[in-house]
């Protein structure tokens, strides 16, 4: 499906008309122990609309071969659409070239390239990464592995008591050793939305690339390269109401030719002997094997769906949500929301006085209310603020104000069971 066809889903007023948005997700029918489903757990992984699904049957029914190796028909149509699908994503992100888009099997894959790719080649003894306290467990482990090796050191920068980056810390923790920063966009265990642009200027500053982890942004805000002018942007398909198994690295071309390939096998050399071989031009050097092709195409129809929706009217829609969530659950006797930034994505993170989250979590879905539980791999956040664990509600535009009704209602049932 194109564009045009989901621009439909708008209200007189121009908002997002709901009922016909969720009408394009068959799963939302679904019932959990006799109730309809609530699903509040986008943050996580979000659902896919008909017309996704419909270009993923597509493919597999009527355009399937594997690429850039034959010269027969399928062969043909399913390298054009997959590159095609680069094209989309190119558009979708602002790149300024194709080329600068990899597809990966999703955001920790993307972080994992550039760890190896970047890292074990321009990271030595004594040099600095900067992190946040807020980094999914993505964003840490690989940049753990690599000042291990390398015999580098891992610099964090702290959050205040609303769970916003202290942008003044960070700034002096950018200093001469410091050879790469990486930030989320949006935090996924709170919600914050950090000020990246700011500190991507503030690292170009000082020469220090920036790899932003964007896999919490890019199914809430519009992405555009050339405006965060970071070097490397890495997001996942199965949180953009697209597929698992693929996302993006979107990298600047100067930094992905001088990097070292992820993968090595077919498809990403130039010539193999056993002497030596030379690697692709990008972005074939890093897409060593067969790619997930369907996923690939899927996700390029994943980001045709959400522009035509448009980020205003999901913005507006889902900052209505948080909005109204939020005042909600404040009003709870006994319940604290963690993470209160001024500025914030769908993400509403609590705990209930004297009730385990999983405790909570599992009450919840005998309502059919589907959230998270757990610390939401960001253990380091969870340490922050002193607790094990949080009980997260996650919103997409396809959510509704009697949702977060239900959100509330069950709350209160989960504190009159452990009363």
């Amino acid at each position: 499906m194109n564009a045009p066809t989901a621009g439909l889903k708008r209200a007189p007023d121009g908002g997002l008309d709901i009922e016909r948005v969720r009408a394009d997700f068959p799963i939302l029918r679904l019932k959990v122990n006799g109730r309809p489903l609530v699903f509040l757990d986008n943050a996580a992984s979000s659902q896919m609309p008909q017309p996704v699904i419909d270009r993923w049957i597509r493919y597999q029914t009527t355009q399937h071969a594997n690429i850039h190796r034959a010269v027969h028909y399928l062969s043909e149509v399913a390298t054009a659409e997959y590159e095609g699908a680069r094209k989309k994503l190119a558009a979708f992100i602002n790149a300024r070239e194709e080329r600068e888009v990899i597809f990966t099997t999703g955001t920790t894959d993307a972080i994992n390239l550039v760890a190896h790719g970047y890292g074990r080649k321009f990271i030595g003894a004594g040099d600095e990464i900067v992190l946040t306290t807020l980094e999914h467990h993505s964003n840490i482990v690989p940049w753990q592995m690599v000042a291990e090796e390398k015999g580098a050191r891992i610099r964090v920068v702290p959050v205040n008591d609303r769970g916003e980056l202290i942008v003044e810390d960070y700034l002096k923790l950018l200093g001469p050793r410091t050879r790469l920063v990486g930030v989320g966009h949006v935090s996924n265990a709170l919600g914050t939305i950090n000020p990246v642009r700011e500190m991507i200027r503030a690292a170009h500053e000082k020469g220090i690339p920036v790899l932003v982890d964007g896999a919490q942004a890019a199914p809430h805000m519009p992405l555009d390269m050339q405006a965060l002018d970071c070097d490397f942007y890495a997001f996942s398909g199965h949180k953009m109401f697209g597929p698992t198994g693929i996302g993006i690295l979107y990298g600047k071309s100067e930094w992905l030719e001088k990097m070292q390939p992820y993968k090595g096998g077919g498809d990403m050399i130039l010539s193999v002997t056993f002497e030596k071989t030379t690697y692709n031009v990008i972005p074939g050097k890093f897409e060593a094997g067969t790619p997930p092709i369907a996923a690939a195409i899927t996700l390029g129809a994943a980001a045709d769906y959400l522009a035509g929706i448009g980020f205003d009217r999901v913005h507006a829609h889902e900052t209505d949500l948080l909005d109204y969530a939020t005042d909600q659950v404040n009003r709870l006797p006994g319940v604290r929301i963690i993470g209160t930034a001024e500025q914030k994505a769908a993400v509403l993170s609590f705990v209930v006085d004297g009730v385990h989250p999983h405790d909570v979590g599992t009450l919840l879905n005998e309502e059919g209310i589907a959230i998270r539980t757990g610390h939401h791999c960001a253990q380091p956040v969870m340490q922050r603020f002193g607790i094990p664990a949080t009980s997260r509600a996650s919103f997409a535009f396809y959510n509704t104000r009697a949702e977060v009704d239900a959100l509330v209602a069950g709350i209160k049932r989960v504190q009159k069971v452990f009363k």
